[in-house]
């Protein structure tokens, strides 16, 4: 056996996760049995708190106002069933994480597992992918809570003068920093004060939706919104088949995808879960079930409400599409209840601001443990028992990527944005390829060990490669996001492509460093898993 331990610095020695046995060696380990202990605090979360993890994380209020729009733009009235796809794939890849987390409930989850099932470098590159797209949405959240903040704002004080602060440049951009220092400070306390912020901030989010779901369907019922073209219910609108075009189709379906990432959320705190080997991959299907349940009937209700037009007040016009709650807020809810909207979106943005903290540093975290990365990353607050110098490193991370961005270019920011669907079918589809490999031998025991941790998965891998490629494929077009482009090829897929090759860069450095794990002596691809 391989037993790692980092070294604390001066002074630093309370601060230094207890070091446990590490998984290598030929031994093998039972299932469900707990991995190497990191100082992370145990049992501290239950079945609802990291459910409520994984909803925050996927910001459903701002999600849906950003995504309702544009996907009216390529699906029309399939817009539900555009919803319902994206959801099979996320479904899918759901079971992978499940059953993976019984063998091995380890915080360093998509890492961690694709290390076990493919190796180091496949190992490394997923944890990578996790990371990078973390930093990225993190960037966007900071940037929509700043917005929205402003605009609230405007609102509640009737002032146009304030809500116009946000199109200052400056003043938007240290707002950001003020939010991204705030959610950096409740994740470094590790999660006591995480799940009592999530709780109000999803409670309100959730309340508020039902709401408006409730009142869109009582005033479409008696007429909908006057020259919205508001439309009668049709069952057909739930038919994937009805969409136009297979263009039309995979363009919505990126979207939705984007909407659904973040559960894995309830996986990375597995460590701090009671029952960590079984909860969060229930917890995570009970938030999936959830999400899908709020996306279809908000489609669905907005959709009755206000037609799916592309001119007036229809989801289809640009100017509701932007930002359909806004537009939305006062026709269903009326002036006074309206804010409420308003207050819920900034509400997601900051809630899942937040949590997407915690998959980052405990991936971070555990690939240090792992000496994948420099061991410093393996500190423990003593006290808070959180990954403290990983939650503070992806805080600076994104303070700086937002605000270089932001000042650099405009345009690079949003592009950057645009290449995030990459990395999440990325590192998903990997870890749901590792899924099938890793219980490879396990796959003829029985029918539920076939679909669960074979057949399921390899669909859900499947699919989700096939939206990379597709991706990756339409990114080359220089019309794909801002529309600008480098030497004739699209700035979306330089982007993209350019941060998987920098992942590359950065582990052929660690590799230099740290030798031990990339020759599989710390955390084996050979393992094996015995049965209880």
């Amino acid at each position: 056996m391989v037993h790692v331990q980092p070294r604390p610095g001066a002074g630093e020695t309370a601060e230094v996760a207890e070091a446990g046995e590490a998984v290598g060696g030929g031994a093998g380990r039972r299932t469900g049995e707990r991995p190497r202990a990191k100082g992370l605090s145990g049992g501290s979360v239950g079945l609802l708190g990291s459910s409520v993890i994984g909803i925050s994380t996927v910001a459903p209020v701002y999600c849906l106002t950003s995504t309702l729009g544009p996907t009216v733009g390529k699906a029309g009235v399939q817009m539900p069933a555009v919803f319902l796809a994206g959801f099979l794939p996320m479904l899918l890849v759901a079971f992978a994480y499940r059953e993976l987390n019984k063998a091995l409930p380890d915080c360093g989850t998509s890492f961690t597992w694709t290390v076990r099932a493919f190796g180091p470098r496949v190992g490394w590159m997923c944890g990578w992918g996790l990371v990078i797209a973390t930093i990225i949405v993190l960037s966007n959240l900071a940037g929509v809570a700043t917005s929205f903040f402003y605009l609230l704002l405007g609102r509640l004080t009737g002032s146009d003068s304030i809500a116009a602060l946000d199109g200052d440049r400056l003043v938007h951009v240290v707002t950001c920093l003020v939010f991204i220092a705030a959610a950096t400070a409740v994740s470094y306390r590790g999660m006591t004060a995480t799940k009592g912020v999530q709780y109000a901030l999803v409670g309100l989010q959730l309340a508020v939706l039902a709401l408006f779901v409730a009142m869109a369907f009582t005033k479409a019922r008696s007429g909908g919104l006057p020259g919205s073209g508001s439309l009668g219910f049709s069952w057909t609108w739930l038919n994937p088949f009805e969409v136009a075009s297979f263009g039309a189709f995979t363009a919505g379906l990126s979207l939705s995808i984007f909407m659904y990432w973040g559960w894995d959320a309830c996986l990375t705190v597995n460590e701090e879960t009671e029952g960590s080997a079984r909860t969060p991959g229930r917890a995570a299907l009970l938030a999936m079930v959830v999400l899908v349940g709020s996306y279809l009937l908000t489609a669905v209700a907005a959709q009755m409400f206000a037609g799916v037009g592309g001119e007036g007040p229809g989801l289809g016009d640009p100017a509701t599409a932007d930002n359909v709650f806004a537009a939305l807020a006062d026709p269903v809810l009326g002036p006074a209840l309206g804010v409420l909207l308003f207050v819920a979106v900034l509400a997601s943005a900051a809630a899942s601001l937040q949590t997407t903290f915690l998959p980052v540093a405990r991936t971070v975290l555990a690939m240090s443990a792992y000496q994948a990365l420099p061991p410093s990353f393996a500190r423990v607050h003593p006290r808070f028992r959180s990954p403290g110098r990983a939650t503070v490193a992806a805080g600076v991370a994104t303070g700086v990527f937002y605000a270089g961005m932001s000042f650099l270019s405009r345009n690079v920011l949003v592009d950057t944005i645009y290449a995030l669907g990459l990395m999440i079918c990325f590192y998903y589809s990997i870890t749901a390829f590792a899924c099938v490999w890793f219980f490879r031998s396990e796959l003829r025991n029985s029918v539920r060990d076939a679909c669960f941790k074979g057949v399921f998965p390899l669909t859900g891998g499947l699919l989700l490669a096939s939206v990379f490629c597709k991706t990756l494929h339409d990114m080359w077009n220089p019309a794909y996001g801002s529309g600008s482009a480098v030497l004739g090829v699209g700035s979306v897929f330089v982007i993209g492509v350019g941060l998987l090759l920098l992942g590359v860069v950065l582990m052929e450095l660690m590799r230099r460093r740290s030798p031990a794990f990339f020759r599989g002596e710390v955390l084996t691809r050979s393992t094996p898993v015995i049965e209880d």
